[in-house]
């Protein structure tokens, strides 16, 4: 365990300037758009820098190398789908989203977005959806807090809980204060320290093991079941499902508030370009090396790791290979990934209980000032609940993550594409496909029926009800055709 002042000046650093970001940007934030998008001002570099860092959580560099680490170059049809996802997220979707959500009342969150698309005066959709983004960012966040509770008591040795509650702490206080801005820019410092931590660690350990080609000789040597793409299966039809179950990451993206919302947030739909090739690089480079982590871990590490302790290979690989003061740096952009992504899921569903939920059921007319002291409550709510779940320090960061991933993806995602591409799509399909969607996953998690990973069923039975039931329905009326028309035309344009 590290105990030296260094690596305390080195998080010290880190956290220091998060919060200060927090307090500076609490003065900024002076209405509800401020505090949830930014008052969409945000550029191509804050946007996908943003976007990529909220979504590539600790379990980025802890999680997916831990996988990596177990099962060996198998652990690439993950990284595959979840890069092909990124790339069609951000072609097909952004720019019609950033458009769509202005031309619909300028919605600042999605169940928003979707209520104003299709004109629901019963409010049963925002309604809906904001309940399914509490439930499934609960999940989300907690996992968030697992890995900070593991970070702590690897370097430190401080109890798992107190850990949980130094993580936590910081993330509340920055969201809380800053809002959306804050959570931006510090997603902007996050998401860079992310890239290069990923990289610098399996880079120097190959060349701590002579070089690329010593490596990989000492991988085939005494890991030659890692270098299987196909993994440790033998069974065909069990192969098949957990290449489609990888595979199957990259539809979650299409629903994952947390970064569609980036989208929103841009100051213009002409900058999402830019945005998109930045992105997308991020994440190849990013997931490549992660993979590579593991990869390289299993022969590294002298002493294996086992059960949930995979998923500290890179925290202890960056242990035994660089100084106090660099090994904080980097072991501050672990803290920095969970943070990125616990902030960015917090100001959602904060967003989602005060826009979409408090504001549909209140009888008053509400004003921005009430609105934001409801999203800064939810805040402290949602993350005592969050805590409450991370308890167990034996809980696994990625199989949280994949749950929470798959109800997202298969609520909303349907819901997104076909709203943003679909102008015969109606209300009563639009519920029905996110209701249909997140049930799915709730169910079918509990059955784990096939071993097939539970976005796969969710998405096509989200997919399918929005389709029948829009179909069996009265179509739109002209009013919301004329506006689907408009946003449209903006994407031509």
């Amino acid at each position: 365990m590290y105990s030296q002042i260094s690596v305390i000046i080195a998080f010290a650093i880190y956290l220091g300037l998060m919060m200060y970001i927090g307090i500076y940007y609490y003065r900024k934030s002076k209405n509800l758009s401020d505090y949830i998008l930014g008052g969409r001002q945000l550029g191509p570099w804050l946007t996908s820098m943003s976007a990529e860092a909220s979504d590539m959580s600790g379990w980025m560099l802890m999680g997916l190398p831990g996988f990596a680490y177990s099962t060996g170059i198998s652990a690439i049809w993950l990284a595959i789908g979840l890069a092909g996802g990124t790339w069609l997220n951000w072609v097909f979707v952004s720019k019609r989203l950033r458009n769509h959500t202005e031309v619909a009342n300028n919605s600042l969150t999605i169940p928003d977005y979707l209520k104003n698309r299709f004109r629901d005066t019963t409010k049963i959709l925002p309604i809906v959806s904001a309940l399914f983004i509490v439930i499934f960012f609960l999940i989300y966040t907690s996992s968030g807090f697992v890995a900070g509770g593991k970070l702590f008591n690897t370097i430190f040795g401080i109890d798992y809980v107190t850990s949980l509650f130094i993580t936590a702490g910081v993330v509340i206080f920055y969201t809380f204060l800053g809002g959306f801005l804050a959570v931006s820019w510090t997603d902007l410092i996050q998401g860079t320290m992310m890239f290069f931590a990923i990289l610098v660690v399996p880079i120097t350990a190959a060349f701590a093991l002579g070089g690329p080609a010593s490596t990989a000789n000492l991988i085939a040597t005494e890991f030659p079941q890692g270098l299987s793409i196909w993994g440790p299966e033998t069974d065909t039809f069990t192969l098949t499902i957990g290449i489609i179950s990888s595979l199957a990451w990259g539809l979650g993206y299409f629903g994952q508030p947390h970064i569609l919302v980036r989208f929103m947030a841009i100051s213009s739909a002409k900058e999402l370009k830019k945005a998109t090739n930045i992105a997308v690089i991020w994440v190849i480079f990013a997931l490549t090396a992660a993979v590579f982590v593991g990869l390289i871990g299993k022969v590294y590490l002298s002493t294996p790791l086992v059960d949930s302790d995979v998923e500290r290979v890179f925290l202890v690989m960056n242990e035994e290979l660089f100084p106090p003061f660099v090994a904080g740096l980097i072991w501050s952009a672990v803290l920095a990934a969970i943070m990125s992504t616990a902030s960015g899921q917090l100001l959602v569903t904060a967003s989602s209980v005060a826009q979409d939920l408090y504001k549909n059921l209140v009888k008053h007319e509400t004003n921005d000032y009430e609105l934001v002291m409801i999203s800064r409550i939810t805040v402290l709510a949602v993350s005592a609940l969050a805590l409450w779940l991370a308890m167990d320090p034996s809980s696994y960061i990625l199989t949280m993550v994949a749950y929470a991933w798959a109800g997202f993806g298969a609520a909303f995602g349907p819901a997104i594409l076909l709203s943003l591409f679909w102008r015969r799509m109606t209300l009563r399909g639009c519920v029905a496909g996110v209701v249909v969607g997140g049930l799915t996953v709730l169910i079918w998690k509990q059955f784990a029926w096939f071993g097939l990973y539970e976005i796969v069923p969710g998405f096509l039975f989200s997919f399918i009800s929005i389709i029948v039931v829009s179909l069996l329905d009265a179509p739109p009326s002209k009013e919301i055709t004329d506006e689907f028309d408009a946003a449209q035309q903006m994407h031509i344009l």
